[in-house]
């Protein structure tokens, strides 16, 4: 499986930006996509997450602004970044969690993560 992310840039604080990532390669099943961040010297750190119910799941920090959705056909999932404030300053990091079974029924779970990308807000 291969993670294509796109749509990250430089912004003035209160605007917006739209990530997107597109899975590329089959043979597992998706369990879920998401993003996460990593700003200079911080630890990566979830900002959200969607299953393939339909299940999200955000950061404290980003709910109410960030938005994450999924279009299963195309398994690329999006996030919707309104209100940036210069904090949300990270690269930016898609997630891809899945499954399979072997012939002998067994699961074999796998993680994927995509290039990152920056996205920079100015105050």
């Amino acid at each position: 499986v291969q993670l294509q992310a796109s749509g990250g840039g430089s912004v003035q604080a209160g605007e917006s930006l739209r990530l997107s990532c597109a899975a590329s390669g089959s043979g597992i099943s998706i369990d879920a996509m998401g993003w996460h961040r990593q700003a200079p010297g911080k630890e990566r750190e979830l900002v959200a997450g969607i299953t393939s119910g339909g299940t999200t799941n955000y950061a404290d920090s980003v709910k109410g602004r960030f938005t994450i959705s999924r279009d299963n056909a195309k398994n690329t999932v999006y996030l919707q970044m309104n209100s940036l404030k210069p904090e949300d300053t990270a690269v930016y990091y898609c997630r891809l969690t899945g499954h399979d079974y072997n012939s002998y029924g067994e699961r074999s779970e796998y993680g994927f993560w995509g290039q990152g990308t920056q996205v920079t807000v100015s105050s």
